[in-house]
């Protein structure tokens, strides 16, 4: 049986092991997956969507998308490609819009109707690159919380330069108790071990020193937490961990997890910026920056977060994965295929597993609750 392709350079690397498009699945997963696909999601949407949906529908055979939006939209997509399913939808959700609000009121959006065909069964999982908020809203109101997850959670991959990091919660929990901080190591990890291939991921509390006694009163309660009822966790991580990949999963609450995501992503674009508008400064650096356009490139490839897609919510009935707003096409296609690597890898089973402490073996969960 085939798995979905997870990316490329998020296996070879560290305690990685390789995950490609010819790697045998366990017995138990579906080879073929059907999932639901926002067409109206993103800044550019629906062409770059249309685009990467075409795109990831010839790399997986075994794929089959429904696609929800305007019938002037998905209708004529449908029929022009195979495998994929015209879901015509009146209403959108709009970046702007309250996210509960419009949920609630907008039911025939794309957003809500593609989370709809998964907890009906239609579907196993959904993608889409519009509002996060909405997204997380109609994951956790319309397909549901897995039972025992107080909270669900996003996720995000840190495309650092040494291996790919996991980060969670980003955005989902502003507010936390420190006992959701070990559901989101438990989930972090699975999500680590079963779509990067990360053997034994170490786990690590964002906090403001190494030490145990460090941070706030939150993060030490936090910590105490985490050291007793997480397998995997090896301690607190500061914030120069991140791109340095010292930890594998990096757990802190929704609030802190998003500055720090955007930080992250700010500075990135800025420094290369700075370094494009250095290196084409005169003749000479022009000359030089020839030399190592190539190298360029590949560190550029390499953290970008296009290759992942988007970011999963963790602890939903099902694979939400949500794309960002300014998505090209390349990231749409990273993102449908995540998604059926998401179903296909069971992380949804096994999260809830870990969560009535059936699976001793689930990652960061040592057969205890």
């Amino acid at each position: 049986m085939r798995c979905a392709h997870a990316p490329a350079r998020a296996i070879a690397v560290g305690r990685m092991r390789p995950r490609d498009s010819t790697e045998e699945c366990e017995d138990t997963m579906p080879d073929k997956v059907t999932i639901t696909v926002d067409a109206m999601g993103g800044d550019n949407a629906p062409a770059v969507v249309l685009e990467g949906v075409a795109d990831a529908l010839s790399t997986d055979s075994d794929l089959t998308v429904i696609l929800c939006g305007p019938a002037e939209v998905v209708e004529p997509f449908a029929s022009q490609h195979e495998r994929c399913v015209a879901r015509p939808t009146t209403e959108v959700i709009g970046m702007a819009e309250h996210p509960a609000n419009a949920v609630r009121k907008k039911k025939d959006s794309s957003i809500v109707v593609g989370c709809r065909l998964v907890k009906e069964g239609a579907a196993q999982g959904f993608f889409s690159a519009g509002s996060t908020g909405a997204c997380l809203a109609a994951g956790t109101l319309v397909m549901g919380r897995i039972k025992g997850i107080a909270r669900p959670a996003l996720a995000t991959v840190i495309p650092s330069p040494v291996r790919p990091v996991v980060m969670c919660d980003v955005g989902a929990n502003a507010d936390c108790k420190p006992e959701y901080l070990v559901q989101f190591g438990r989930m972090a990890s699975v999500y680590a071990e079963k779509i990067l291939g990360i053997e034994n991921p170490r786990a690590a509390l964002l906090n403001i020193g190494e030490e145990d006694t460090k941070g706030s009163q939150f993060a030490q309660e936090a910590h105490e937490l985490l050291k007793e009822q997480l397998s995997n966790f090896a301690g607190n991580a500061e914030g120069g961990d991140i791109l340095a990949a010292t930890y594998d999963v990096i757990v802190t609450d929704g609030f802190t997890g998003n500055v720090c995501l955007k930080t992250i992503e700010g500075t990135s674009k800025v420094l290369f910026k700075t370094l494009k508008d250095v290196m084409m400064a005169t003749p000479v650096t022009k000359l030089g920056a020839l030399t190592i356009k190539g190298g360029l490139k590949q560190l550029m490839a390499q953290v970008s977060p296009d290759t992942y897609g988007g970011a999963p919510l963790l602890g939903v009935k099902g694979a939400c994965i949500v794309g960002h707003g300014s998505s090209n096409a390349y990231a749409i296609k990273s993102g449908v295929l995540t998604t059926a690597n998401f179903v296909r890898a069971g992380i949804t089973d096994i999260i809830a597993q870990t969560a009535t402490g059936v699976q001793a073996g689930a990652p960061g969960n040592g057969g205890q609750e």
